[in-house]
């Protein structure tokens, strides 16, 4: 039997940065599942995880720089799967890519990759995936390690196997971006891709080609002088799930440790950023 849920509807003036904190402090209580909207957010959590007063620990909604408001309500036994497909639409990157969901109908297109996102993040609808399929798109991953960090759905890792990466770890601190991804791998018949649960901490003695972290500015800047260890000389790194304002921070951060800025894409605000060591 599928959990019962509830439902949370946030208005939210300005959009942005709120809604991304929002999410963060939402997900820190154990809220699952979050769809943003022209005027907001949507969010929901199991029944049973929620307690009255929780929403009183989010300090984003006392701040007087943004107005947030919001209904709730109970949901049973949602069904996600429906959820989504009523939902998710397939994106097509730079003509040569798509991601889907398997009831979407299969395009000629170079790389095909069919993602059932659940509750995951990563199904390149949100600008920085988008931008890390684009810089994957366009370097050399033949025979690469490549670590993705932060993997939500799996389709970067899937992507670099796709291009010829070899071996590539997948690793979310979430649960259920794990399971997901493990189940998004056999789904596109991947077979060099192990996946993990876990934070950077499982990076102790290993070392990569390649390091993919599309995650957030101030996860990104804790986790930095890891991946700078891990990556091999002349590995790159690619950054996403940052502001074009917090580019000179995460520049900065890079520089001091050997890693050399050599390029970025912008979308929607957002940044992808290219690093070299």
């Amino acid at each position: 039997m599928n959990p019962s849920y509830k439902g949370f509807y946030f208005t939210i003036a300005p959009l942005q940065p709120a809604t991304e904190i929002l999410i963060a402090e939402l997900g820190e209580l154990g809220f699952e599942s979050f769809v943003e909207t022209e005027t907001g957010l949507q969010a929901f959590i199991i029944t049973e995880d929620y307690h009255e007063g929780m929403l009183g620990e989010i300090q984003i909604l006392q701040s007087e720089e943004f107005e947030i408001s919001y209904t709730s309500e109970d949901i049973e036994q949602v069904n996600w799967n429906e959820e989504w497909e009523k939902n998710f639409s397939p994106i097509m990157v730079d003509e040569v890519c798509q991601v889907r969901a398997p009831f979407h109908p299969k395009l000629d297109t170079e790389f095909d990759i069919v993602i059932e996102p659940k509750m995951s993040f990563g199904t390149g609808h949100h600008a920085t995936t988008h931008m890390m399929i684009q810089h994957i798109l366009k370097e050399d991953w033949q025979d690469k390690k490549v670590l993705d960090m932060g993997c939500g759905t799996g389709v970067l890792a899937i992507l670099s196997e796709m291009k010829g990466a070899n071996p590539i770890d997948a690793i979310d601190i979430d649960n259920w971006c794990y399971l997901n991804t493990l189940e998004n791998i056999e789904r596109n018949n991947c077979k060099h891709i192990s996946t993990y649960e876990g934070d950077a901490g499982l990076l102790e003695g290993k070392n990569y080609d390649t390091i993919i972290a599309n995650i957030n500015r101030n996860i990104l800047l804790k986790d930095m002088a890891t991946y700078a260890n891990c990556l091999n000389e002349k590995g790159s790194l690619f950054l996403s799930g940052f502001y074009q304002e917090d580019l000179a921070i995460i520049k900065e951060s890079c520089e001091k440790l050997g890693l050399s800025y050599e390029s970025h894409l912008e979308r929607d605000n957002w940044i992808a950023a290219k690093f070299v060591k």
